[in-house]
């Protein structure tokens, strides 16, 4: 949780800590990152291929001119690809001081939620492999699966990824 924006309430009783969240959708699960790791959110746009790039990189594009590595989400959790859909959404994240695009099924809503209602995640958990989950938040009707953005995509993989973005830019 430490990688989490936790903003503190008054209210009676004590302090609430309160995360803010972004949510998305992949394979028919609902995930959440840290609002703060969010710089932007973007229809699909044309991918440029990167030869020798890891299975779960797709390419770079051209963001105002800054060239920025895309991962697929899907691949990375071993989901089975699916075709390209008008929802499907590349979220612009600043990971480790690195700025990834990750592709994502959609993009749901920011969500502001209790550390409260927020669970380790259990041993066996769901197709992602827990080392990337830092918990469960139970909402009502639904649980959504807090993931750590820096273990998920580490430092030297992603400083990879951007030397091969500059070489394509070079190219």
């Amino acid at each position: 949780m430490d990688t989490a924006l936790v903003v503190s309430e008054k209210k009676a009783g004590g302090d609430t800590k309160i995360l803010q969240l972004v949510t998305f959708t992949l394979g028919g699960e609902e995930y959440a990152v840290d609002i703060l790791k969010v710089q932007e959110i973007n229809r699909m746009k044309e991918i440029t291929r990167v030869p020798n790039a890891p299975y779960y990189v797709e390419g770079v594009i051209n963001l105002r001119g800054k060239v920025i590595p895309v991962v697929s989400l899907r691949k990375k959790f071993g989901l089975p690809e699916e075709e390209e859909t008008a929802k499907q959404r590349i979220m612009i994240m600043d990971i480790q001081g690195i700025t990834i695009g990750l592709i994502v099924d959609s993009v749901s809503e920011v969500l502001r939620i209790s550390t409260d209602i927020v669970e380790p995640p259990p041993p066996m958990t769901y197709s992602v492999s827990s080392e990337f989950i830092w918990g469960i938040a139970k909402l009502e009707d639904r649980l959504i699966i807090l993931l750590d953005m820096d273990r998920l995509i580490g430092k030297e993989e992603s400083e990879g990824m951007v030397e091969a973005a500059e070489k394509v830019a070079i190219e």
